[in-house]
């Protein structure tokens, strides 16, 4: 979704090759997202005089993707935090043997 925000212009093509997936899943998600009124369809002419599509995010999917936005940073900062706990844990258990010895 962050894609879609910054470039609606990209090609199916070019969001597979930036997300690292295939072209037929990109065209599922979208399909989907569409489906669902987080994304819109808009043609437009390209400088090669074509015909494109534009995927633009409503305001609907701008808030879905602001949701999993939030979600994911706190499962980072639980992430994080755990980490922190366990190199905090070991430092102590390291300091321990070490006056042990």
């Amino acid at each position: 979704m962050h894609l879609l925000e910054q470039n609606p212009e990209l090609s199916q093509r070019q969001l597979a090759d930036a997300l690292g997936i295939s072209l037929g899943a990109v065209n599922y998600c979208l399909r989907a997202l569409v489906e669902k009124g987080e994304v819109k369809i808009r043609n437009f002419r390209a400088a090669d005089n074509k015909l494109r599509y534009a995927y633009i995010l409503t305001p609907k999917g701008i808030r879905r993707k602001s949701l999993l936005t939030a979600g994911f940073l706190q499962r980072k900062l639980r992430e994080y935090n755990a980490l922190k706990d366990e190199i905090a844990a070991l430092k102590s258990e390291a300091g321990t043997k070490d006056q042990g010895s």
